[in-house]
């Protein structure tokens, strides 16, 4: 495994701490709560696209596939800390934490999964050369 994978989720760990920090110490304070969490999605996906594009920009992908799977890993690391974290450190019933998942309640937190998988296969059609060949396994 590249060290560089872990290290980008790493950042990424903290772009989102940072950004549910800005969320309840400021717009957090004065919104309800689920409005304040769509923000909170809409921005954490703003910011976690940044880092993704950074790091594909810097350690091109070399295949869709490597994009993929790379977007893939980082999104099963991101589930697997939010329920491991937030249960056992945090101290969250299972039933809190699946309840973030429900999107017809309004919660958006599938839509950060979903872009953090599929953001390195966009970041790697974006930073590929115009006339090369596409490599799209």
């Amino acid at each position: 495994m590249n060290i560089r994978l872990l290290i980008a989720w790493f950042v990424m760990l903290l772009v989102s701490i940072l950004n549910g920090t800005l969320r309840d110490f400021t717009y957090g304070k004065h919104l309800p709560e689920l409005l304040a969490h769509q923000l909170s999605t809409a921005s954490s996906i703003v910011l976690l696209g940044g880092v993704i594009f950074l790091y594909a920009r810097r350690w091109a992908f070399t295949s869709a596939r490597q994009a993929w799977q790379t977007g893939l890993f980082w999104m099963s690391l991101t589930v697997a800390f939010e329920f491991l974290f937030f249960h056992y450190v945090g101290g969250h019933s299972w039933q809190v934490l699946l309840a973030n998942y429900d999107m017809s309640e309004g919660r958006l937190w599938p839509l950060i999964l979903l872009w953090v998988a599929i953001a390195p296969y966009l970041a790697f059609r974006f930073f590929q050369p115009r006339n090369s060949p596409t490599n799209h396994e």
